[in-house]
């Protein structure tokens, strides 16, 4: 870990948008990735970082003094936004306490050291792990093998998470296993092409039942938040150790 007293806001979001390659995915993500809210350069000695930009996720950054604050899911989405209701809201609160904000979307989600995907390849200990399933031209999700063929419940088991749903609908031990977190069940054509016996994402939508069950794959949704915990943290974990930055996670689980 490199030992500092913080370093400059404008270092701290150029080696960012260089190392999560932000410009590369301006065409195809919807996202406002990159610094989307920050005042005068300064210089950041604590970091949050969160899922969602939402009220409850500033108002924490608040009490805990962060001065950066790093999200998943960010404020603003293609269409633009009135600074009225609870938008002004959020934005007020960032302003009113100098908070600095960086959404990163498909950028985290696609990532080959940090990402949402390749980390939960990591965390299933999956071997000869390759990029997988493409979204408007980018390769986001990663594909490997189980060293150990593994039931659909032990996988579930392993991953932990509390609110999983389960289409069993292929084999019984499942060794080829294809990640793409979040909202992204109808990328399952994906993993049916490349004959993988398991597709993982986070929410699983109803029309992806029958595909999943005529096309013989056994599916796992995790929940769209706790798939996408992954990227924040490991983002953080790496500035933590590149830059001594301090970190804290700002937890607002949604259950979805």
């Amino acid at each position: 870990m490199v030992s500092t007293d913080g370093i400059m806001r404008s270092e701290l979001v150029a080696y960012l948008n260089e190392y999560l390659q932000i410009e590369s995915f301006l065409a195809s993500d919807s996202s406002l990735n990159g610094l989307v809210v920050g005042g005068e350069d300064k210089k950041i000695g604590k970091i949050g970082y969160a899922v969602d930009a939402c009220q409850a996720s500033f108002d924490q950054a608040a009490r805990e003094k962060v001065d950066f604050l790093l999200v998943h899911h960010g404020l603003f989405w293609g269409a633009p936004l009135a600074v009225t209701g609870f938008h002004y809201m959020r934005l007020a609160t960032l302003i009113k306490h100098d908070i600095n904000l960086y959404a990163a979307h498909l950028p985290l989600d696609a990532h080959p050291e940090i990402g949402n995907n390749i980390q939960i390849a990591k965390a299933l200990g999956l071997e000869e792990i390759e990029a997988f399933s493409a979204y408007k031209g980018q390769t986001i999700g990663y594909k490997g093998i189980l060293k150990e063929p593994k039931t659909l419940k032990e996988i579930a088991n392993r991953l932990g998470y509390e609110k999983t749903v389960l289409l069993p609908f292929g084999k019984e031990k499942i060794q080829m296993v294809g990640i793409v977190s979040g909202g992204a069940s109808r990328n399952i054509s994906d993993a049916l092409s490349d004959g993988l016996d398991l597709y993982i994402t986070g929410e699983v939508e109803h029309e992806s039942y029958h595909v999943a069950l005529e096309g013989g794959i056994n599916v796992l949704g995790g929940g769209h938040y706790v798939t996408e915990i992954y990227g924040v943290r490991a983002l953080a974990e790496h500035l933590r150790e590149r830059f001594g930055l301090e970190a804290v996670f700002i937890a607002n689980p949604t259950g979805l």
